[in-house]
C-alpha cells in the first residue's frame, strides 16, 4: 500500500465517521423535539407533560453541544494527523530530549494536552450551562477547578509510568513486544479494579456507611438472598455536584462495596431501592462484568498485535503525517497515530457493543424481577428517569446505534409483563 492511497482510506473514514455522527445527531434531535408535546401512553401517568418537555429540551441540548463538539474534534484529528500538527509536536519533543523514549512520551502527552484544552470548553459549558440551565449542577467554580487539577495529578502518576513502561517494553522486548504489553496493560487495569474504591474514588467524593434503618435492612436481606458478600455499604456525596441520582458496585473479589449516590436515598422507597441495587447485582450475578472484561482484554491483544505490524509499514507513518518517523520506527508515534486512526475505522462497530450492552441490561432486569418486585422496579426507574431528564422517545436508530441501555418503554414493557 502507499502512503497516498492509506491517507485517501483514513481521510474516508474519518470522513464517514463524522458525517454518520452528525446525521444521527440530527435525527435525535428531530424526532425528540417532533415527540416533545406528548408523554407516551405508557408513561402519562406517572411523568407530567412538563418533565417530559423539560427531558426533551435537555436532551436535545446536549446532542447539540455534543454535535459542534464532533465537528471540532474532527478538524482537530485531521490536523493532527494529514494537517502536519503531530508532527509539528513531535519536532518540539525532540528539540527537548535526546532520548527516544522521552521525547515520545513528550509527543503522547503534548497531543492529549492538545486534546484536553480543546474538549475543555465543552466541558465547563455543559456543566454551567447546560446543566446549570436545567438544575442539575451543584458543582461551584472551585469544586469544579479542584477536581479538574485532581484528575491531571492522578493521571499523571499514574499513566506517565505505565506509558513509560509501554514504551521500554516496545524497545526491548522484540517482536513479541505486543504480548509483553498487553501483560502490563491487563495487570494496570486490574489494579486500577483493586484500589479504585478505597485509593481513587475518596479522592473526589466522600463515602459513608449507609445507616437509614429500613434501608439498610431491606438491602442486606437482598444480599442475603443473592449470596452476595461486599465490604460495605456506602452512601457518596453525589449531591456536591449534581442531583443526578445513581447506585452501582466497584472492586472486585474482597474490595467489592456498594455505593448508592445520597440524590437517590432521597428520591426512592426502599424496596425501589431494592429493586435498582438487585439490577446491579444482577450484572455481576450473570458475569457480565467478567465477560466485557473478556471482550476488552481479548480485542485489546488483538489491536496490539495489528499495531506490532503496522509499525514496521513506512505508508503507516507517511500516510498520517509523520514519515520521518518510519526508519527507525518511533514507537511512541506508532502509537499515538495507530490510536488517533483506530476510533475512526471501529466507528461503525458501536452498534454491535450497544446491543450487547442493551442484552446485559435486560438480563439483569430479569434478575432483578426475581429477586425483588418488577413493579418497585418499574416505579424506580421512571423516577431516575424524571429525575435525569432521560428522554422518553430517542430516536429509533440513534438508540440502537449509541444506546447502552433500552429505551424506557421497551425495559418498562417487559418489566410489566413479569409483574402480571
Amino acid at each position: 500500500m502507499t502512503a497516498s492511497l492509506f491517507a485517501q482510506i483514513f481521510l474516508g473514514a474519518v470522513i464517514l465517521s463524522l458525517a454518520t455522527r452528525l446525521w444521527l445527531a440530527v435525527r435525535q434531535m428531530r424526532h425528540v423535539a417532533a415527540h416533545r408535546q406528548t408523554v407516551p401512553e405508557a408513561f402519562a401517568e406517572r411523568v407530567s407533560p412538563a418533565a417530559h418537555q423539560k427531558a426533551a429540551d435537555y436532551t436535545c441540548a446536549k446532542t447539540r453541544l455534543g454535535l459542534v463538539e464532533t465537528v471540532l474534534e474532527t478538524a482537530l484529528l485531521i490536523w493532527l494527523t494529514l494537517g502536519g500538527g503531530a508532527a509539528w509536536v513531535f519536532g518540539l519533543a525532540r528539540e527537548l530530549f535526546t532520548q527516544p523514549m522521552f521525547s515520545d512520551t513528550a509527543l503522547i502527552v503534548g497531543v492529549m494536552l492538545i486534546s484536553g484544552l480543546v474538549s475543555l470548553p465543552f466541558n465547563l459549558y455543559g456543566t454551567f450551562v447546560i446543566e446549570e440551565r436545567f438544575g442539575f449542577n451543584r458543582m461551584g467554580w472551585k469544586l469544579w477547578l479542584a477536581d479538574l487539577l485532581k484528575s491531571l495529578a492522578l493521571g499523571a502518576a499514574l499513566g506517565l509510568p505505565l506509558l513509560l513502561l509501554v514504551l521500554w517494553l516496545m524497545a526491548r522486548m522484540g517482536a513479541w513486544w505486543w504480548l509483553y504489553v498487553w501483560l502490563a496493560w491487563t495487570a494496570f487495569q486490574l489494579l486500577l479494579l483493586a484500589i479504585y474504591p478505597t485509593f481513587i474514588a475518596p479522592l473526589f467524593n466522600k463515602f459513608s456507611p449507609l445507616t437509614e434503618e429500613r434501608v439498610r435492612t431491606a438491602v442486606e436481606a437482598l444480599l442475603a438472598r443473592c449470596g452476595f458478600r461486599s465490604r460495605g455499604l456506602f452512601v457518596m456525596d453525589g449531591s456536591r455536584r449534581s442531583s443526578h441520582g445513581n447506585a452501582y458496585f466497584t472492586g472486585f473479589g474482597a474490595a467489592k462495596r456498594i455505593v448508592f449516590f445520597d440524590t437517590l436515598l432521597t428520591r426512592l422507597t426502599p424496596p425501589e431501592v431494592v429493586a435498582v441495587l438487585a439490577h446491579e447485582l444482577g450484572h455481576f450475578k450473570r458475569r457480565h462484568i467478567l465477560k466485557r472484561m473478556a471482550w476488552i482484554f481479548g480485542a485489546s491483544l488483538a489491536f496490539l498485535w495489528l499495531l506490532s505490524w503496522l509499525m514496521l509499514q513506512p505508508w503507516f507513518y507517511a500516510g498520517l503525517g509523520l514519515p520521518g518517523a518510519a526508519v527507525p520506527p518511533h514507537f511512541g508515534v506508532a502509537l499515538l497515530l495507530f490510536f488517533l486512526a483506530l476510533p475512526q475505522f471501529s466507528f461503525l462497530l458501536t452498534p454491535m457493543a450497544s446491543m450487547y450492552s442493551r442484552q446485559h441490561e435486560f438480563e439483569a432486569d430479569r434478575y432483578a424481577a426475581e429477586q425483588a418486585e418488577a413493579q418497585d422496579l418499574v416505579r424506580a426507574l421512571v423516577k431516575l428517569y424524571e429525575d435525569n431528564a432521560s428522554t422518553l422517545t430517542p430516536d429509533p436508530l440513534y438508540s440502537a446505534f449509541y444506546d447502552s441501555h433500552p429505551p424506557a418503554a421497551s425495559r418498562v414493557a417487559r418489566l410489566a409483563a413479569r409483574s402480571t
